[in-house]
């Protein structure tokens, strides 16, 4: 799992429920460590064989790749039954800074504070209809939400405690399948091999979202669960010069690019892509092809990073991304930066773009953009699941 990376808190039911703070030290890495027990080969531990009901015959990787990460199942409680506040209300404890999960769907907005997600990990919940899970792994800040309709089911996700390439593993009620939060496969149970369907979502500022989304939902404190909320459990691991845990991370690094460089993640048509943000941070964006699909990257300033500082909105600046098909009525479009952050303009009509992909101004006026799920994973994450990718600078 991961929400707070290694070493659990205090004694009682709350300190079972989350993880110690992560130091870039090697005192928090050899306390993080001691609480690894790693999976025999082609076996699972007996506590592990009574505390589950999967089908342990199924499986799609080896089972020693997947590592206990601290808390026990359902040790980081997911949210099942979430709470919704008003935009004005959110406003007394969200700072403009903060990143938040969008969640756009048949007319209804929502989001999820990561000051929240980062002690949760899942919230269950529906969003126009559709029954989605919105989650978020801090150790590899891979923010991704699901459709839970797996053919005629609709299931509910909870954490395992557990971890494979540092990335959180969840599980389903129904069958108790493990499935990878990077990739959305089902890798242990009765649903190995089945894949949930990624839903388009975006991490944003706070600020971005309640000058956009008015009357919007925002998830709330409400969680029937007494957390630090606002506070970073992880403070610290976002470090440029760092990288993944070792004991939850055992793959030959891929050095093309830094360990914990942000990467804009995107695959199409079987065509991965990696963004770094510290190229997208000067040129603020950039114009692609890829699986064949023309596509488009924006990155705008002004979002903090949720594991950085103590608090949260402390973080330092990492930014937003956002990334669409650059095609309006059959006509493909090629964009620039505009007048200010978070604005652009397309060279063939001159029109003016938010950063959400609405055209506010110029002959497209009021066109928007078709946004594409992606991610903003740390990038030896995404390599560990994308070895192959396209690196664009």
């Amino acid at each position: 799992m991961t929400a707070a990376a290694g070493l659990p808190l205090g004694t009682g039911s709350q300190g079972k429920e989350r993880r110690g703070s992560v130091r870039r030290t090697a005192g928090a890495r050899t306390g993080a460590l001691a609480v690894l027990v790693l999976f025999h080969t082609g076996s699972l531990p007996a506590q592990t064989l009574h505390e589950w009901k999967t089908d342990f015959s199924k499986r799609s990787v080896p089972l020693e790749e997947i590592v206990p990460g601290g808390p026990p199942k359902d040790g980081i409680p997911a949210i099942d039954r979430p709470k919704f506040v008003s935009v004005q209300q959110a406003d007394r404890w969200l700072d403009d800074r903060e990143p938040v999960v969008v969640v756009d769907l048949g007319g209804e907005a929502k989001a999820y504070p990561l000051q929240i997600l980062i002690w949760h990990e899942i919230v269950n919940d529906a969003v126009g209809g559709v029954p989605v899970a919105v989650t978020y792994c801090p150790l590899c800040n891979t923010a991704l939400v699901f459709d839970r309709r797996v053919a005629d089911r609709i299931l509910d996700f909870g954490t395992t405690g557990r971890l494979r390439h540092s990335d959180l593993v969840m599980y389903d009620r129904q069958t108790e399948s493990w499935w990878q939060q990077a990739t959305g496969e089902a890798i242990v149970g009765t649903y190995t091999g089945s894949k949930l369907r990624f839903l388009s979502a975006l991490v944003v500022s706070w600020k971005t979202f309640k000058s956009t989304y008015q009357s919007g939902k925002v998830l709330s404190r409400q969680t029937g669960h007494s957390r630090p909320y606002g506070k970073n459990p992880y403070a610290g691991y976002d470090n440029p010069r760092g990288g993944p845990i070792s004991g939850f991370f055992s793959l030959e690094p891929d050095r093309r690019l830094p360990a914990m460089e942000r990467v804009v993640a995107l695959e199409l048509n079987g065509e991965s892509v990696a963004y770094p943000f510290s190229s997208l941070e000067k040129k603020g964006v950039v114009n692609d092809q890829v699986g064949g699909l023309p596509v488009v990257v924006f990155w705008m300033p002004g979002t903090a990073s949720a594991v950085d500082a103590e608090r949260i909105a402390g973080g330092r600046d990492v930014g937003s991304s956002a990334v669409y098909g650059r095609e309006i009525d059959g006509r493909r479009l090629t964009f620039e930066t505009g007048p200010s952050p978070g604005l652009f303009l397309d060279r063939e009509t001159g029109s003016r773009w938010t950063f959400l992909g609405e055209a506010i101004s110029g002959p497209l006026a009021g066109k928007k953009l078709n946004p594409l799920h992606h991610g903003n994973h740390f990038w030896f994450a995404w390599a560990a699941f994308q070895p192959s990718t396209r690196i664009a600078r």
